[in-house]
């Protein structure tokens, strides 16, 4: 089992993080990933916030995976596992936000999966670049948001 450790803070509350997470149509303008896939996507919601069980497909180059949400903890943890993947099997995520000192939301993305054999050496700097690039995104996409009275 291999595994990856993200960190970045945003200047953004919890709840702007939080409203980026759940919405899987949010997720290419600040991730790595260059769409989402409607067709190949279930359970998603049409007001941004999809529900456990949600399977959000996400294509990046001509390679589409796919991810189950897990578990919700409002403002706080996002938690997930490959639905579809041909290269990882067994992955989990988590996302976990928390309050930085003096304000803002400290992102930490971890998660554990195993790569398919001939591509373990590869995937496990692969896999900590991306995630690391997918949390700076998320931390500095979030930080240029605007804040909705739901926010506050």
């Amino acid at each position: 089992m291999q595994k990856y450790h993200a960190t970045a803070t945003t200047p953004a509350p919890p709840a702007v993080v939080w409203r980026l997470l759940l919405d899987a149509r949010s997720w290419p303008a600040w991730s790595t990933v260059d769409s989402l896939v409607p067709e190949r996507s279930s359970g998603l919601d049409r007001n941004g916030r999809d529900p456990v069980g949600a399977v959000r497909a996400f294509r990046t180059g001509r390679t589409v995976t796919g991810e189950r949400i897990t578990g919700l903890t409002e403002e706080k943890q996002l938690t997930y596992q490959d639905a579809f993947n041909w290269v990882l099997r067994d992955y989990r995520a988590v996302i976990d936000l928390s309050l930085a000192p003096g304000g803002g939301t400290i992102i930490t993305w971890h998660g554990t999966y195993t790569a398919r054999w001939g591509l373990r050496w590869m995937m496990r700097r692969v896999m900590s670049q991306t995630m690391q690039r997918m949390a700076d995104g998320l931390a500095e996409y979030a930080a240029g948001q605007p804040l909705s009275s739901k926010d506050l």
